[in-house]
């Protein structure tokens, strides 16, 4: 991989991205190769990025836009067709591809992130009925003040979660990458082994505690019925909009000793370091009708109210500013890629997209972005990334 620095200017994001497309494996045998790799995975990324949804509309946006691709590629033999492109996409091996996005997203964004939210989604439509494959569910890392996609694991078939996000948080945690950060993962995590994982990485857990740890919950519930005011700390905030009223108040207490003492009974959970556990109650106004609902969480971090409640938001941001921008804007959940690696290759490049499409600073919405990417080849260079000062 290249890591030379032009004289005045750092990488740009483009160079980088072209750097880690040259070391993914080709499974072809060489003397075969009429389109190489990093060709294909090129016309990929800047097809997507231009709203194109399947490989047979990026092949045609690919022969439409030779010119534009040529500027940074050879192209010898022209762009592949929509078939061609399925074969080498389902080819690919995706553990190396997403070994690809997170060095590449790591050198491009090298500023560690403070939060990060890790969740599944599912591709509806990627299931195959022939074979009894069921859909394509990967958990991602969502660095939520940057809003930017740091990685990606698929769940295997006949599994959950909970085995892939351990692999998932050793890939990020290669060189420190996780160091001093607050990583917050739905009630499926809380258990001692992702706890762990993520302890070890140098990163601090939030976790949520629900029914599927049902004493846990009810000891912490217990806890703050009873706990004096002088104990805890509080913040309040009040959200308007989407037509609703939303009033919320975050108690935190960092008396954690009795969540480690010498008691042992069946089933237990024992979380390493816990040291704040939080509780945010709710209230929101609807048209109709009132809404209440408390929640718990569990931290090893040392959390002032305030910041538990900017990391407990800051975590549905992976729902409404990833998982939601792939289903509508990107049309994740209509793709019937079903065959090989086709789904999990497309979903990762879906990832390449929107890290670059949201890198772009102007007041368009990103389905806005995508469209004008389309028609004006200067602006698909800019959303790439040239060599700036």
């Amino acid at each position: 991989m290249s890591v030379a620095i032009l004289e005045g200017f750092e990488k740009s994001r483009l160079k980088s991205l072209l750097d880690h497309f040259g070391d993914i494996e080709d499974p072809r045998e060489p003397w075969r190769v009429a389109h190489p790799l990093p060709e294909v995975l090129f016309l990929v990324v800047c097809g997507t990025i231009c709203d194109c949804e399947d490989y047979d509309l990026i092949a045609d946006w690919g022969a439409a836009h030779l010119d534009f691709l040529r500027r940074y590629l050879p192209y010898h033999h022209g762009v592949p067709g929509g078939r061609w492109l399925t074969i080498l996409m389902n080819r690919i091996d995706p553990a190396l591809f997403s070994e690809c996005f997170t060095a590449w997203v790591r050198e491009t964004w090298p500023d560690k992130p403070d939060f990060i939210a890790i969740d599944g989604k599912t591709s509806r439509r990627s299931h195959d009925r022939s074979i009894g494959r069921a859909p394509l569910h990967l958990v991602s890392a969502f660095a939520t003040t940057q809003r930017l996609v740091l990685g990606q694991e698929a769940v295997c078939d006949k599994s959950n979660e909970t085995t892939a996000i351990p692999v998932l948080l050793e890939r990020l945690a290669a060189n420190d990458g996780l160091k001093g950060a607050l990583v917050s993962i739905d009630a499926i995590a809380t258990n001692a082994t992702i706890a762990t994982a993520v302890r070890d990485a140098g990163a601090d857990y939030l976790l949520a505690v629900k029914a599927n740890q049902p004493t846990l919950r009810r000891d912490i519930e217990r806890y703050f019925n009873d706990a004096p005011d002088e104990t805890l700390d509080n913040s309040h905030d009040l959200d308007k909009g989407h037509g609703r009223i939303e009033e919320r108040s975050v108690t935190v207490s960092r008396e954690t000793d009795w969540l480690s003492g010498d008691r042992r009974f069946p089933g237990e959970l024992r979380l390493p370091g816990a040291t704040t556990i939080i509780r945010v109650s709710s209230r929101a106004e609807l048209k109709d009708r009132c809404r209440f609902e408390t929640r718990y969480y569990i931290s090893s971090a040392t959390l002032s109210a305030e910041r538990a409640a900017h990391a407990v938001r800051g975590h549905w941001l992976v729902e409404n500013a990833l998982h939601w921008t792939l289903d509508v804007v990107f049309k994740d959940d209509q793709s019937r890629l079903r065959k090989g690696h086709g789904a999990h290759n497309m979903a990762i490049v879906r990832h390449f997209a929107i890290n670059l499409v949201r890198a772009m600073k102007d007041n368009r919405a990103i389905k806005r972005r995508r469209k004008v990417a389309g028609w004006d080849a200067d602006y698909l260079a800019s959303i790439l990334g040239h060599l700036t000062r």
